[in-house]
């Protein structure tokens, strides 16, 4: 429960009547032998994202409830570190304020100091023998409880919350911090069964061959970005569900929606210490994790110079022999992502698509649309489209105009940064800003969707992340379609996302082969944003991360030590083999 200093603030007072737990079965199994007998439910499929449309009065109503429980109060919440299952509130807060009404403070954060930072890493210490000889399935029914009361009985004040911390819109919020949020949840259960379920043969008489999947020996450390509670969700989730034990560091500004999601687990019945959430300085709290001899794990997503700098930081302690064990290193981290437009495209659908892809969440997914390249003969249909489409976004705060398709970006330093850009193209001869760049910082951090045409496909501007609601396009001799690829191939540094739209096979088969590693999602006549779980694994490589991809099985053998194990059930009566009898 959240607490504010003068008063309680009940969560989920608007009650859904929850939904049956998917692991009602789970309790018939307790170990890891008889896994054979449990099965995730058959009827298993993703969360239903709710539409929000105009006539869904019963979900508005609800949503305006939650928002008015976290904004009621001239007091802000306070928020705690939580180590070893206790509240600890600090003197020393950093408050987390509405991006879209900066003066607005929405929760009071309490700041780890090296004594807690300590703490909590002895308490994953602590917590983890008893965690790690928990049953499976007993740990996989935390995750299936969490899930169905993220998507009943807290789906209102999650959305809130997220919309509130995080400038998201409802749509926006509903396929996070709600469907997203629970299908990691249920289909990493599904992928831990099937991993467990790998076993090696045991073909010669008198032998069991079989295969542990052990906990890391040590902790995982989880550092979660602002942009996705889902991922946050994951990042921490996907190793505890294992046997592991995670140190938590949230992100300052969404430290609201990330707490709520802990106290719905702890709800959901994880054990004292299992996650241990400490918000503060992140060099501080990173020193004291990754110095420590029984750090096992990075679990990671943010920006790309943040996870080189822990990347060097780990690198230089395995040199030192600081470490019990090598640490595993899973990051995704930033993207200048693509959408190559072929003369044969469906140009309305490339339009409307690419306008997502940019400006949805103010552009601030790593998946974001932000190198665009149109052929001479469609750029001037294409760009009159999409400049008028863009006419019509709506800006707004998205907690009181509910209908907006924007809102801000995240906080100061990020409006500046795509600011000072836009005004860097403005001024810029190899630059055009043909629609939007203007911005304005007074009430929220709001700038308007913009977009800018350079002349020159090697610009610093189709090579640099800006995070935020800035799309360059470029365009291209329509005969160069192929060679137009080796640029979009090389010119950035980047691996994460890519798209392609075109009615020609030859042309979708011809960029498939020639982007053969230009992208690690890769999408065919669809945008490059809103990967499933379950149905695209995410992941990019190059300086976009490890792409050991989220929302599939593969991700969790990265926080699994396995252990061969041959049992012999025949006993010899001689040393000598059958060749040395003569």
């Amino acid at each position: 429960m959240l607490r504010s200093t003068s008063r309680t603030i009940r969560l989920a007072k608007n009650v859904i009547k929850p939904t049956i737990i998917r692991s009602s079965r789970l309790n018939q199994f307790r170990s890891v032998a008889q896994l054979a007998h449990f099965k995730t439910p058959p009827n298993l499929t993703n969360e239903p994202v709710k539409n929000f449309s105009f006539n869904d009065t019963k979900d508005w109503d609800l949503l305006r409830a939650s928002i008015t429980k976290f904004t009621d109060s001239d007091q802000p919440l306070q928020i705690p570190l939580v180590i070893n299952g206790e509240k600890i509130y600090k003197d020393k807060t950093l408050n987390q304020v509405n991006p879209a009404k900066h003066s607005q403070v929405l929760a009071e954060v309490s700041q780890a100091s090296p004594k807690e930072i300590q703490l909590a890493i002895d308490s994953t210490k602590k917590a983890k023998k008893e965690w790690a000889q928990t049953s499976w399935v007993d740990r996989a029914a935390i995750f299936l409880k969490a899930a169905d009361l993220i998507s009943t009985k807290y789906r209102y004040d999650m959305l809130a919350a997220t919309m509130l911390g995080q400038g998201k819109n409802v749509y926006q919020a509903e396929i996070d911090c709600v469907a997203e949020l629970a299908d990691f949840f249920r289909y990493n259960v599904k992928y831990a069964e099937e991993m467990y379920g790998v076993q090696p043969i045991s073909t010669a008489p008198g032998v069991w061959n079989r295969v542990e999947y052990r906990p890391l020996e040590g902790f995982v450390y989880a550092v979660s970005p602002f942009n996705f509670t889902a991922i946050a969700g994951n990042l921490v989730g996907a190793p505890a569900l294992l046997g592991n034990t995670v140190v938590w560091k949230p992100s300052a500004t969404a430290a609201l929606s990330n707490y709520l999601l802990l106290t719905i687990l702890e709800e959901a019945g994880l054990p004292k210490g299992v996650i241990n959430f400490i918000p503060g300085d992140p060099v501080e709290v990173t020193d004291i994790v990754v110095n420590d001899p029984e750090f096992s794990a990075l679990h990671f997503t943010g920006s790309t110079d943040v996870f080189r700098q822990l990347y060097s930081k780990i690198n230089t302690n395995v040199a030192n022999g600081r470490y019990k064990d090598f640490p595993r290193i899973v990051g995704e981290t930033g993207g200048k992502n693509f959408h190559l437009i072929h003369s044969s495209s469906s140009l309305n659908h490339a339009v409307l698509s690419t306008l997502r892809g940019a400006f949805e969440y103010q552009g601030q997914k790593c998946s974001a649309t932000s190198r665009l390249y149109v052929p001479e003969s469609l750029w001037p249909e294409f760009s009159e489209n999409l400049n008028n489409q863009m006419s019509q976004i709506t800006i707004g705060n998205c907690t009181e105009n509910l209908h907006a398709f924007m809102g801000p970006v995240i906080h100061e330093a990020s409006f500046n940064k795509v600011k000072d850009a836009i005004e860097e193209a403005k001024a810029d001869p190899q630059l055009e800003v043909i629609a939007g760049g203007e911005f304005d910082k007074s009430t929220g951090y709001f700038i308007q969707p913009t977009l800018v045409r350079t002349d020159d496909p090697n610009h610093d501007f189709m090579k640099r992340e800006f995070f935020g609601p800035l799309l360059t396009a470029y365009v291209y001799p329509d005969a160069e379609y192929e060679s137009i690829m080796d640029s979009i191939d090389s010119v950035t540094k980047y691996g994460l996302t890519g798209s392609v739209f075109a009615r020609d096979r030859k042309a979708i088969q011809l960029a498939t082969d020639k982007l053969r590693y230009a992208a690690g999602n890769y999408y065919i006549c669809d945008k490059s944003t809103g990967a499933t779980v379950g149905a695209q694994p995410f992941g990019g490589s190059r300086t976009s991360g490890t792409n050991d991809k989220a929302g599939f099985g593969s991700l969790l053998s990265r926080f699994v030590s396995m252990r061969s194990i041959k049992e012999n059930f025949y006993e010899i009566a001689d040393f000598k083999y059958p060749s040395n009898i003569s």
